[in-house]
């Protein structure tokens, strides 16, 4: 006597269609894509970054203040350090540079 048995998929462990992997080509070409997407998006917010902080600038030299606020720039500072380690120290002095002078 046999006795067949029948798998089912459970919530925790989809069972899906046979497809063949992607080559690695396709996927690099994917990366790229998705990493030119992302540095546009960056690009975006970047410029976006100099705009505001040229507002800040702006209302601080009108309200007599000075252009750079510089405890607010350590605070900047360690807040990438803290993310994003040496570099992100690297990323936050460029980043500052760029909104400097805007004014």
């Amino acid at each position: 006597m046999t006795t067949a048995t029948t798998t089912t998929a459970s919530p925790a462990s989809p069972v899906s269609e046979t497809t063949a992997p992607a080559s690695p080509e396709a996927e690099i070409a994917t990366a790229r894509e998705r990493i030119d997407a992302l540095d546009a998006e960056i690009i975006a917010l970047v410029r976006e970054r100099m705009a505001v902080s040229a507002t800040v600038q702006e209302a601080r030299i009108a309200g007599g203040g000075r252009r750079v606020h510089l405890s607010r720039e350590m605070e900047i500072l360690t807040r990438f350090r803290t993310e994003l380690g040496g570099h992100g120290t690297t990323l936050a002095m460029t980043l500052l540079e760029l909104s400097r002078g805007r004014v």
